[in-house]
């Protein structure tokens, strides 16, 4: 088995809850004196530094939202003047301002390791091509893996997303064996191979390092298909450090969290009430190491769950459950909650239709009505119209039985369902 750095994975539970403790200790001294957002917040629950002596006293620390990074914009969470911030990244604001996170020299160092610990947990080594499709720029995926890839002595292609067609002949000429880019990407080159008369054993993959969207089993099972490679999980955040927060190994038994760097919570989304292990609920990340931007205790809007079995792979940290959907993005139909991820697994349960899907919802009167639009193949969509009426028929039978949720299905042509070079757009609410 092989590990990136061995101690810090594999260290025993008691030891690894002590060093969480200690750096915890630091953390929270490091923003009341330095975050004036946190000092008040303390302040106002009567808390001070001294009192949070280990991790058992972390539900004593008020939540972090993404809000309050936007209502801060764009420096206001920063606990180091900006002349000690070597790089800043930013989300796509499309909700408002961009959150903004600074990273200093140190932040970067921890991230790398971090990130050649993912691209380690995912099998790529020193000898691997990494070819890296996430974007570049102030998104934070490129970047992180690009550094991390670097630290792990990998060789690195910075393609970053999109230009599919010369993505593909960059990936055969290159010999690419570890591709990093979203789920939703990976299954769009191996569409765009296929439409090239190109073969998976026409090149040299062998891993996909995907992440940055939540996505199905199912999904992974068509990636590996059409890919021929070993599709690992990754996971991360911007507002944590990026990707490099947690990642699957081979074993694929949920996603190992750094917990020498973050500590996990998983809570009712409702009360913020923290869940016994194993419960699924809202997953909470506190940063103990970070100096740019520390957050307390912030509120991910991931759904997940935690488990601290020991992973067959050796590592003690600490297994996520593949995010099953957000608090966020879920839609609540006529009083049913739903998540998109739900519905692709029904479509590929189903196995007659193409991965590709969008839920459309409107309000007709006081009425939510969801439909659910479906790519069905070439050769099925020429199929008489019998068969195409029983596949309408099954897609909205199972959706009912399984969400009970009564919805229109909608059959469209191939490639009629825009395709994504980045995270997927799944939804369209009509309703606002």
């Amino acid at each position: 088995m092989n590990y990136w750095n061995k101690y810090c994975e594999c260290m025993e539970r008691e030891e690894l809850e002590k060093l969480q403790s200690e750096r915890l200790i630091e953390a929270v001294e490091r923003v009341y004196y330095n975050v004036p957002y946190y000092r008040n917040l303390m302040q106002e629950k009567g808390l001070m530094p001294e009192d949070i002596k280990g991790r058992e006293d972390l539900n004593k620390l008020p939540f972090t939202t993404k809000d309050d990074l936007r209502e801060n914009y764009p420096y206001g969470f920063f606990a180091v003047p900006l002349s000690e911030i070597v790089r800043i990244h930013a989300s796509s604001g499309t909700t408002g301002k961009p959150t903004v996170v600074g990273y200093t020299r140190r932040d970067i160092s921890i991230w790398s390791e971090l990130m050649a610990r993912t691209l380690t947990c995912g099998g790529a080594t020193k000898d691997s091509v990494i070819q890296v499709a996430y974007g570049y720029g102030l998104f934070t995926g490129g970047l992180g893996v690009h550094y991390g890839a670097e630290r792990l002595g990998a060789s690195v292609i910075p393609i970053s997303g999109g230009n599919t067609k010369r993505q593909i002949m960059l990936m055969k000429d290159f010999g690419t064996t570890v591709l990093a880019c979203t789920p939703s990407y990976a299954l769009y080159i191996a569409e765009t191979m296929a439409e090239m008369n190109l073969r998976k054993d026409d090149f040299k993959l062998k891993y996909g390092i995907l992440g940055a969207e939540p996505w199905t089993e199912g999904l992974r099972q068509e990636i590996e298909e059409k890919l021929g490679i070993v599709a690992i999980d990754i996971y991360g955040l911007s507002e944590i450090i990026g990707p490099g927060v947690a990642s699957e190994c081979l074993y694929k038994t949920g996603l190992h969290i750094n917990e020498d760097h973050f500590i996990p919570e998983i809570i009712d989304p409702a009360t913020g009430e923290v869940l016994p292990d194993g419960s699924e609920g809202e997953l909470v990340f506190t940063t103990i190491t970070k100096e740019g931007i520390p957050v307390i205790r912030y509120r991910t809007r991931d759904i997940s769950s935690l488990n601290y079995e020991p992973c067959p792979c050796g590592r003690t940290h600490v297994r996520m459950q593949k995010v099953v959907g957000r608090t966020d993005d879920m839609l609540i139909i006529r009083g049913v909650n739903v998540f998109p991820s739900q519905i692709e697994s029904i479509l590929i349960d189903i196995g007659e239709t193409e991965p590709h899907y969008l839920l459309v919802i409107d309000r007709v009167g006081n009425m939510d009505n969801l439909e659910v639009w479906v790519e069905v193949s070439e050769k099925l969509f020429s199929d008489e119209v019998r068969k195409l009426e029983e596949l309408n028929r099954r897609i909205a039978h199972e959706i009912q039985s399984t969400l009970g949720l009564t919805v229109r299905v909608k059959l469209v042509e191939p490639k009629t369902i825009e395709r994504s070079q980045g995270k997927a757009v799944r939804v369209i609410d009509r309703r606002k």
